[in-house]
């Protein structure tokens, strides 16, 4: 007969997979991923609180916050001196923030692992909060909000933009690092209360693997229980307000090319059947980096308009640096997403026209049998590339305890093979439309695109090299391709004024 303590194990680790680590109250937690050959570890500790917890007009404090952890002094240590003791390990710790989560994220080989660790728990527990490494963070902070994002990054901005406007008014609706006021309307005190409410026991998990010693896990445990009891409020769900009609936002700004994003919200998570038909329909229009998928082949390869053309069901972080998706940014609310890589300023009407169109022919066709079976063999091995090592899989298992859901990227293969086309055309159908959807643009004289969209002009496309004579001819189809756009729905921002609020 199994112990009274077994039973409650089980009963423990039953309630986990049904509900997910986000729902628990009860102290430190651990997710183990045991990996003998290799010969380092990975660390990812995982609190439960993002930037939809800054309060309103603390936008970027939970960012700043673990940066103040995670890449700065301690107590015990300045920060030159902690990267002096990390140099000779050949090691590093970190910190990444999203919407619901951020992660203290660690590696070294198991032979330094004890002098990690203790450096690594100290950075978590006994933070300095020096005004010396807070001035430098929020000096950082302010520079790529003011500067980089606006002025250097089009295609972050753009997709900023569209967040932002389909998250507006809610916990979501404000880029992880914060907006420029209110970055600088953060105090060290702001920190320092944030860290106290946020960074408790009953908020963490810590998240190991690699080839560890049990005893690591206990050392961990150990350690992180010192943190304050308690969970702070939960934060609800962000519930954006659908879009009415087609709604675009125009960055007016000095560029030679045009940065487009395109979305809407959608209520579908992983775990959900429908989310893997979703995403074999979507590897078909838009896999990421991927030269076979539709929009690439339409935008870029037959007419050579751009770098990349790309779609997807769920939040995609840091796209342009990145050829699979990063764990550790699930969210409870998504979004469908079409990233139209920058085009040159007089071909962006067509651009646009070109994406909402193809859309809308998988929404009207559906995939035929053949594209259905060639993508969904494609994607049954794809997968298998997202997490090869110890700690993108590590981050994966997370993000499973985060849904509540058993392995996302073995369950997507299982679910492959049990699809059929009827179920992937029924849930393009159910989830997928271009009737309303926001559009945020960075683009050169945004006035004179504003009137073409709102008019609906042709917008005809010239070439500097010959074309086969059938994408001439589709060109005229698209050229004049209706929108719909209403005057009203279409907001010019100056470059200057984005994010100010």
């Amino acid at each position: 007969m199994p112990s009274k303590k077994k039973t409650i194990a089980r009963l423990l680790v039953a309630c986990v997979c049904a509900i997910g680590w986000s729902q628990m109250s009860w102290g430190v937690g651990t997710i183990e991923l045991p990996v003998p050959t290799d010969p380092t570890i990975t660390f990812r500790i995982w609190f439960k609180v993002g930037s939809q917890n800054d309060p309103a007009g603390k936008e970027g404090l939970a960012s700043l916050t673990a940066a103040m952890i995670s890449n700065a002094g301690t107590m015990r240590d300045s920060y030159d001196q902690i990267l002096k003791k990390l140099y000779p390990m050949a090691a590093s710790y970190g910190a990444g923030v999203d919407k619901e989560m951020t992660v203290i994220t660690g590696r070294v080989h198991r032979d330094n692992v004890n002098a990690f660790t203790d450096l690594l728990t100290e950075a978590i527990l006994h933070p300095a909060f020096t005004a010396e490494d807070f001035q430098r963070h929020k000096t950082n902070v302010t520079n790529y909000l003011d500067k980089t994002l606006r002025y250097s990054n089009d295609e972050a901005f753009g997709k900023e933009m569209l967040y932002d406007a389909i998250f507006a008014n809610t916990p979501y609706g404000h880029p992880d690092a914060g907006l420029p006021g209110s970055v600088r309307s953060i105090t060290l005190d702001d920190v320092k209360n944030f860290y106290h409410t946020h960074y408790t026991a009953g908020n963490v998990v810590i998240g190991i693997g690699g080839n560890f010693d049990p005893s690591l896990v206990n050392r961990l445990k150990s350690a992180l229980d010192a943190l304050p009891p308690g969970v702070p409020a939960a934060v609800a769900k962000s519930s954006p307000k659908p879009p009415d009609g087609i709604e675009a936002v125009l960055v007016d700004k000095e560029t030679k090319s045009t940065a487009i994003s395109i979305g809407f919200p959608i209520d579908l998570l992983r775990g959900n059947r429908d989310f893997y038909a979703l995403w074999i329909a979507n590897s078909w229009l838009g896999e990421h980096r991927n030269s076979s998928s539709h929009l690439y082949n339409v935008i870029r390869e037959k007419r050579g308009m751009n770098y990349g053309d790309y779609s997807y069901i769920e939040y995609y972080p840091a796209g342009w640096a990145r050829q699979f998706p990063a764990p550790n940014a699930p969210r409870r609310q998504q979004f469908f997403e079409i990233w139209i890589r920058p085009v040159q300023n007089e071909a962006t009407h067509f651009a646009l026209r070109a994406a909402i169109r193809e859309l809308q022919g998988l929404i009207d066709k559906g995939m035929s049998a053949e594209d259905f079976a060639l993508t969904r063999g494609f994607l049954k091995k794809y997968v298998r590339h997202y997490a090869p090592t110890t700690d993108l899989r590590l981050g994966y298992k997370i993000d499973d305890a985060f849904y509540g859901i058993p392995d996302h990227l073995q369950t997507a293969e299982k679910m492959f093979d049990a699809l059929t086309l009827d179920d992937v055309n029924r849930a393009i159908k159910k989830y997928l439309q271009t009737s309303n959807m926001k559009i945020a643009i960075i683009t050169k004289d945004a006035q004179a695109l504003k009137q073409a969209l709102v008019s609906d002009a042709p917008s005809p496309m010239t070439y500097a090299t010959p074309k086969p004579p059938e994408v001439l001819e589709e060109d005229k189809t698209i050229a004049v391709y209706p929108l719909k756009i209403r005057p009203e729905k279409v907001v010019v921002v100056p470059v200057d004024s984005t994010f100010m609020r």
